[in-house]
């Protein structure tokens, strides 16, 4: 009870003035949540650009698949590097500041892209995308650990996550629209414009959870009764070194559950356009194949997280409760593989977006595994690790995807069937080792991590 009185206080003075009582916000982490799904969305829509213009710039600036793969390349070594760099960042100086420092980047990096002249300056601007993005979900990730209790963890990261699938549903109705009516240069800066309105509302609300004067004191009683460091270590404790989060199994198994998924959905928002164009769809006629299948994963998100939820709810335990989802995503996305029979628009479309939706039950546990497993203090570190090991798996994959499409353009339709064959079987790998690899061990008994 004292501790509680303290941090009421603590809250409602500032440089020793009392601070004017402010009324509480109703739901406020939700508000939380809807601030980090507005990100994320932003996110994905300045990132969706060059994929949705890729099959008119290959065409003016004359560049083939293995050009274009180098370039969405340029971004993911940005993207990929940046994840652990940003991780180390948001644990050290807090999400607040950290993402409204990498929002600012990525939104003058999409707006500069407007200028890019040709091969080498889509590079360059790419790659100063992907150094910025690359802080959303280290970020959102440390945000959840510090607002949500552990039975609204999984539907907290399925909220923020979803924006991508979102933002990758919405991007071709605002990038395509804004290019059929100005061309492709607007297409890039308006965007950008973006992410420098939503660094407001994000500025204006967010604190952390001791620190908000808006928070009520049932709902911070809510969010520390859960939160099991919260009491037992000290608020701002010394960030672990890499090398010892690296020599834990479990960090290697929340790095495998990236590496082994993300590059599935990365090759569906910046291949997928020019994959249906390779099968034969015009994409003004196709428009819904390429906005299908990211409903289909917002809802996959949605699923995991509330079904996460409702299991731990019944009793499972938050582990059974989260590999439930991994076996269910890392088998349901070898739907992708029957696509090579087929050049149907709508049977394509289906068998993307019931694998989308798999993709998307497993990434949301792939987000959610570091605030489950570490205490606080590490949670943005372990998740920028991960984000890295899923960047190095994609830019191998996209090196592979540029120069087996390209070498296979003589089978026309066919060209790209040994890509989505691995791409429907590496989830389904990645599931058996995160189920081998994320468990209980000496480790949890000796606090360096939390009990599943």
């Amino acid at each position: 009870m004292a501790g509680r009185l303290t941090t009421e206080f603590a809250r409602t003075e500032i440089s020793g003035v009392t601070a004017p009582k402010l009324s509480p916000i109703p739901a406020l982490r939700w508000w939380i949540g809807g601030l980090l799904f507005a990100s994320t969305v932003i996110n994905y829509v300045d990132r969706q650009t060059l994929s949705l213009l890729a099959p008119y710039l290959k065409v003016q600036y004359h560049w083939t698949n293995s050009d274009y793969a180098d370039i969405v390349i340029g971004f993911r070594v940005a993207y990929s590097i940046g994840q652990t760099i940003c991780g180390r960042l948001m644990d050290r100086v807090g999400a607040r500041r950290g993402l409204t420092l990498t929002v600012v980047w990525y939104s003058i990096a999409s707006m500069l892209t407007s200028l890019a002249s040709g091969f080498y300056s889509f590079i360059g601007f790419r790659f100063l995308l992907g150094a910025g993005e690359s802080g959303n979900w280290p970020a959102a990730t440390k945000v959840v650990g510090e607002w949500f209790p552990k039975r609204e963890r999984a539907l907290a990261t399925a909220l923020f996550d979803s924006g991508s699938s979102v933002g990758g549903a919405i991007a071709p109705f605002i990038v395509l629209g804004i290019y059929f009516r100005w061309g492709w240069r607007p297409a890039f800066l308006i965007p950008g414009l973006l992410g420098l309105l939503w660094l407001f509302g994000w500025r204006w609300l967010y604190q952390p959870p001791e620190k908000h004067l808006r928070l009520s004191a049932t709902e911070l009683a809510l969010i520390q009764a859960e939160r099991g460091d919260i009491h037992s270590r000290p608020t701002g404790g010394t960030v672990p070194r890499w090398k010892d989060l690296l020599k834990l199994p479990q960090t290697w198994g929340i790095i495998i559950a990236k590496t082994f998924t993300d590059p599935v959905w990365f090759f569906v928002t910046d291949w997928f356009p020019i994959y249906l164009v390779a099968k034969g769809i015009d994409l003004r006629s196709g428009l819904i194949a390429v906005w299908i299948p990211f409903i289909a994963a917002d809802i996959g998100n949605f699923f995991s997280g509330w079904m996460s939820g409702h299991l731990i709810k019944g009793g499972w335990s938050l582990g059974a409760a989260r590999k439930a989802l991994v076996v269910f995503g890392g088998v349901g996305v070898m739907l992708l593989i029957p696509t090579v029979l087929t050049t149907n628009l709508y049977l394509i479309t289906l068998l993307f977006a019931l694998s989308t939706f798999a993709y998307a039950s497993f990434s949301t546990i792939a987000n959610v595994l570091p605030s489950d497993v570490f205490n606080n203090e590490s949670v943005a570190s372990v998740s920028g690790l991960s984000g890295t090991g899923a960047g190095i798996g994609t830019i191998i994959a996209f090196k592979l995807v540029g120069h087996f499409s390209d070498a296979r353009q003589a089978a026309a339709t066919h060209a790209f069937d040994p890509i989505v064959i691995v791409a429907g079987l590496v989830p389904f790998l990645g599931m058996i080792l995160v189920l081998l690899l994320v468990r209980n061990t000496k480790a949890t008994d000796e606090g360096l991590v939390r009990e599943l």
